[in-house]
């Protein structure tokens, strides 16, 4: 039987912090489980309509905001949160400015978060299970109806700032992060976690396509990390001028959070970018088979949008591009065998590189 006195529970809360960092996590919190303010705040950005075709956001009934709905027996939740941001040779500003290279959330250079950190969540509940003895518990990390940045803030790891990402005072908005729904009736972090925002706008103004319609309001329909990732069909043209040269992601609203001047590069070698995706070139990655994406993409998070819609958003990044024979004739060869959806994008591009010819 746990000995759940509170001086126990003192040490234990000590030991998985110690547990945390060895595994490779920065920070770790407790909270409990009432998000009644989030649920509200989630209920009404769903009746807007600000999900789009993310319907899984709508599923699940009260689960996502009731973890003790998900999994019965939970009392305090564990979040945690781990660095992701890899050192690079070329600054992310530098590609977005050469319209004939690719940006690629910096998020996704590397190997899928999702394995590694439920990989390492797993073990630390595994520790936890050696020093104490069955609990219960299960491991999340942006895998299910969790709310995982309502949850990290009630657990002191930051605060949801105006994009809606969490941000940490020393630690900028770098970072994935995790969590263990438990039964151990752990002491709650005290928070620590006030809005540090004030009256900065500089990610509200810097969207490129206004996505944040409101402080901690984004509409994903016009967000284009949900255009290149979420959206399988049709890029709306009203935002493909916007998306530049981004086909993977958008990183502009953190690249500009004056908090981001504390955050501090990953030590983790699998976050580091593979394959040059941190400033390989459109036509390099255009030129790519089905066969080659599968290869190049193995073990990313990439991969999950398929090669389908791979071809869609780097044709967009090449119709803005500058004009060059070369991308109109990589667009003209894709085409001859690319899907109707691709090549509704292939003839959007070669129409936009027509009028800077």
């Amino acid at each position: 039987m746990i000995d759940d006195s509170p001086q126990a529970l003192n040490r234990l809360h000590q030991q998985i912090q110690e547990f945390a960092v060895e595994l490779g996590f920065q920070q770790i919190g407790v909270s409990d489980l009432d998000l009644q303010q989030h649920e509200q705040h989630l209920n009404q950005w769903l009746a807007a309509g600000f999900h789009g075709e993310m319907s899984y956001m709508a599923k699940h009934g009260s689960k996502r905001s009731h973890p003790e709905e998900l999994v019965a027996g939970t009392v305090r939740v564990i979040s945690l949160r781990m660095d992701y941001l890899p050192p690079e040779l070329t600054p992310p500003q530098d590609i977005l400015r050469d319209k004939n290279k690719a940006y690629i959330s910096r998020y996704a250079l590397g190997r899928d978060y999702h394995k590694l950190i439920r990989k390492r969540l797993q073990q630390l509940a595994s520790k936890i299970q050696d020093a104490i003895g069955e609990f219960g518990y299960r491991v999340f990390t942006d895998s299910a109806p969790v709310l995982e940045k309502a949850l990290a803030e009630k657990a002191s790891l930051g605060w949801i700032g105006k994009h809606t990402n969490l941000i940490n005072r020393k630690a900028g908005s770098w970072f994935f992060l995790g969590e263990i729904f438990t039964d151990l009736p752990l002491a709650v972090t005290q928070s620590a976690s006030e809005n540090h925002c004030g009256h900065c706008r500089a990610c509200i103004e810097t969207c490129p396509t206004q996505a944040i319609v409101a402080p901690y309001t984004v509409d994903a329909k016009r967000c284009i990390s949900y255009l290149t990732i979420e959206l399988h069909g049709s890029i709306p043209v009203e935002f493909r001028a916007s998306i530049g040269n981004r086909i993977y992601g958008c990183d502009d609203c953190q690249l500009v959070c004056p908090w981001n001047r504390f955050a501090r590069n990953t030590k983790e070698t699998d976050f580091f970018s593979r394959h040059h995706l941190d400033s390989a070139g459109l036509l390099d990655l255009f030129s790519w088979d089905e066969a080659t994406f599968l290869k190049h993409t193995e073990g990313s998070a990439i991969r999950r949008i398929g090669y389908q819609s791979w071809l869609r958003n780097i044709a967009v990044a090449l119709g803005n591009a500058p004009y060059s024979m070369a991308i109109t004739q990589a667009l003209n060869e894709k085409k001859a065998s690319a899907s109707a959806m691709v090549k509704e994008h292939i003839d959007w591009a070669l129409l936009t590189q027509s009028y800077r010819s």
